[in-house]
């Protein structure tokens, strides 16, 4: 049976704790664990056939139409089916090991792995190369991706696509070697299948192979000012950069008579400063995917400048090979590129530091349609976003000589709801971040605070997987807000913190001090006259019963508290055997005078926060009306609580019902005292019994 939703974030959470999820110990992907499946394939003999991404014609995907007749030929074959002695890798891994086929346009993919392949440390991480067609080969091959903040192993076949025995997508241009072919097929799998790889951005490929940090510099209409220093700096401490050429007129790849293809992905393997007879150049070395087609411009492979060098640059840069890499001077680059690339484990090159040490943090959340879906700034809901609360401290002693002007880098990522990557719609997405003055330290922001003026954001809203910003914040307290530029749009997202300065960072949506509610006031004799008659009342019904059942209750919630205004339903039998056991202590089914009386007491309370709330005069809460009638109440919960109640208890109309709300909120109100008193300031334990008994009696 598999977990119940709730239990399955609880667990998701706990494995995290327990390092379940990391690089070391990854999570299997489709609960296939390779060791588990290896040692059942080689004590069978059998040859791995994957079930949950077979050798079948659904695993090619959705066929571009130019390329339809030609699937049909498609046979999956094993390396050693197709050449007679096939290795995983041969003799070392290199970026000029492999090519991209004509039918999947997954440049983006490729061009990041020729950078991956620049960093042999994390390629052992992602590609593990103990394994082969040697002893305990079984058909079985597994590689590890990033994906959304936690660490994945993903189990393939080696069955692969082939026509006329030939492979039809990625390839090695040495036939016998086949990781290349197995890497594209394990990406294809996560991405539902292989047409899903169809374009996209290398910041994708490059986060899902580290796990890091991005960093994207667009290049028009103007270039930024530091952009040889960032690129120079990434390359001397192991980034990994990739760049994109600007789109053509017309959809799809088309060369340029510069040799230049439009709307293309490339690797950037290199760079370099060298000294030349007209002075210092500043040299970019790229790699087109394709295996071929290289600029014909200054700097490349056959170009007159490279004999204004000495000697010793051009044998150290220059090799003439139609292998699809060549140098650019970077004045070309950002003329003919829109945009560079980078990502890394830890951004210390921003200002050259070793002895700074940045820290990352890793925070999930969620947009809700009608409760956390608030939209951009001009939208009236914004306040109702997630929120972060960071607090900056000062820089250490051994950043303070090197701080620089960015001291934080925040990536936005936003997660798929869909298995297949070509279906998922992708959000416009951002962030935005305030400073918190003093008077709102430690307090919930209310919806007035967000009108002052935000002190950085992203750039612009893009549909993209993810966004992100540099930004430099003095010591002090700020608050993040990650949003989508529409309101009411679901989706979870995953907001990465990465800072050389000491932060702490906490959601904001568990704190107790919330801006009032607007109502009237009363005056001090009505209230105290209102509360005269509700002891008059519950003296007068208590009296009258030595105990009270279900079926009493009911009549007098009703008749009393709802005077007979039974319109929306009224309370429900279930619904009053559900408060006489949250207040029944002895277990008897039965409430006593002194327990119907607390009873009372709260749902009179809740009926008064309920009508504070309905400020529409419906007779019923909508989604924000209930988050203000939740504060009112005192209630501290998070966004995660405030979606899962939602869930449960709106009706499908976005409204809530009195009924409703007076029993949510005294089954909300009673677990939360049951974990106090049970916790103790401890970690909290229960038996199987002692959980049975809580949640089924309540």
């Amino acid at each position: 049976m598999p977990s119940l939703g709730a239990c399955t974030n609880i667990i998701n959470s706990r494995s995290k704790k327990d390092s379940y999820g990391t690089v070391a110990n990854p999570e299997d992907a489709f609960n296939q664990n390779p060791d588990q499946l290896k040692h059942h394939l080689l004590s069978h003999n059998e040859r791995f056939i994957d079930g949950m991404f077979p050798p079948e014609r659904r695993s090619i995907g959705q066929v571009p139409e130019p390329f339809r007749n030609k699937m049909i030929q498609i046979v999956w074959l094993r390396p050693s089916k197709i050449v007679s002695n096939p290795c995983f890798v041969n003799e070392g891994v290199s970026r000029l090991d492999f090519k991209q086929s004509n039918y999947v346009g997954d440049c983006w993919f490729l061009a990041a792995i020729a950078t991956l392949t620049l960093q042999p440390a994390i390629f052992k991480q992602v590609v593990p190369l103990d394994q082969g067609f040697g002893d305990g080969y079984c058909g079985l091959f597994h590689f590890r991706f990033w994906r959304f903040g936690r660490w994945v192993d993903v189990v393939i076949d080696d069955k692969l696509p082939t026509i006329n025995g030939k492979l039809i997508f990625a390839q090695s241009k040495n036939p016998n070697e086949f990781w290349a072919a197995l890497f594209e097929k394990a990406y294809a799998k996560l991405c539902g299948s292989y047409f899903d790889m169809q374009g996209g951005s290398p910041t994708e490929a490059l986060m899902d192979f580290t796990g890091g940090i991005f960093m994207s510099a667009r290049l028009s209409p103007k270039p930024p000012p530091d952009l040889w220093e960032l690129m120079f700096k990434a390359a001397k401490s192991n980034s990994m950069m990739c760049c994109s050429s600007k789109p053509g007129k017309t959809a799809g790849n088309a060369e340029l008579p510069c040799g230049v293809v439009t709307g293309h992905a490339y690797g950037i393997t290199s760079v370099d400063q060298l000294i030349s007879q007209v002075g210092t150049v500043r040299l970019v070395r790229m790699l087109n995917p394709w295996g071929e087609g290289e600029w014909k411009g200054d700097w490349s492979d056959k170009s007159p400048c490279w004999q204004t060098v000495s000697p010793q640059d051009r044998e150290k840069c220059l090799c003439v090979a139609e292998n699809g890499e060549f140098w650019m001077a970077l004045e070309d680059l950002c003329r003919l590129y829109s945009r560079v690339d980078i990502c890394c484990q830890c951004p210390s090159f921003l200002d050259g530091s070793s002895e700074c040490h940045w820290k990352t943090s890793i925070h999930e959340g969620r947009w809700v349609t009608g409760s956390t879906a608030g939209g951009a700034q001009n939208s009236a809901t914004f306040w109702t976003n997630p929120q972060y609360r960071v607090k900056v401290e000062k820089l250490s002693d051994d950043c303070s000589a090197t701080q620089g002007e960015y001291n934080m880098l925040v990536c936005l990522m936003q997660k798929p709801d869909k298995r297949n990557r070509r279906m998922v719609k992708n959000l416009f997405l951002g962030f935005v971040i305030y400073e918190v003055p003093k008077e709102y330290q430690g307090k919930k922001l209310p919806a007035s605070f967000f009108k002052r003026r935000y002190i950085a954001a992203v750039d612009k809203y893009r549909n993209k997987r993810e966004v992100m910003a540099r930004v430099a914040l003095k010591p002090g307290e700020y608050v993040i807000v990650p949003c989508t530029s529409e309101p009411d749009e679901t989706a979870s997202f995953i907001l990465i913190i990465v800072s050389k300065v000491e932060t702490h960072v906490d959601e904001d949506s568990c704190d107790d001090n919330y801006e009032r509610i607007e109502g009237e006031e009363p005056t001090p004799d009505k209230e105290e006259e209102d509360q005269e008659n509700k002891k008059t009342l519950v003296h007068q019904l208590s009296g009258q019963y030595e105990a009270t059942d279900a079926d009493l209750l009911q009549g007098i919630l009703n008749g009393k508290l709802l005077k007979g205004n039974l319109k929306t339903g009224g309370f429900s039998i279930e619904a009053c055997r559900s408060m006489v056991a949250l207040l029944d202590t002895k277990q008897t089914g039965k409430l006593t005078n002194e327990e119907f009386a607390c009873l009372w007491n709260k749902v009179s309370m809740f009926q008064d926060v309920f009508s504070q709330a309905d400020v529409s005069q419906k007779g019923t809460l909508s989604l924000k009306e209930l988050q203000s009638a939740l504060q009112a109440s005192g209630k501290k919960i998070s966004d995660d609580i405030f979606n899962i109640l939602a869930l449960r208890y709106v009706s499908s109309s976005g409204q809530m019902t009195l009924e409703t709300f007076i029993c949510m909120a005294l089954r909300l109100d009673y677990m939360i005292q049951v974990f106090r008193q049970l916790r103790k300031g401890m970690t909290l334990t229960l038996r199987k019994r002692d959980w049975l008994y809580l949640s089924m009696y309540s």
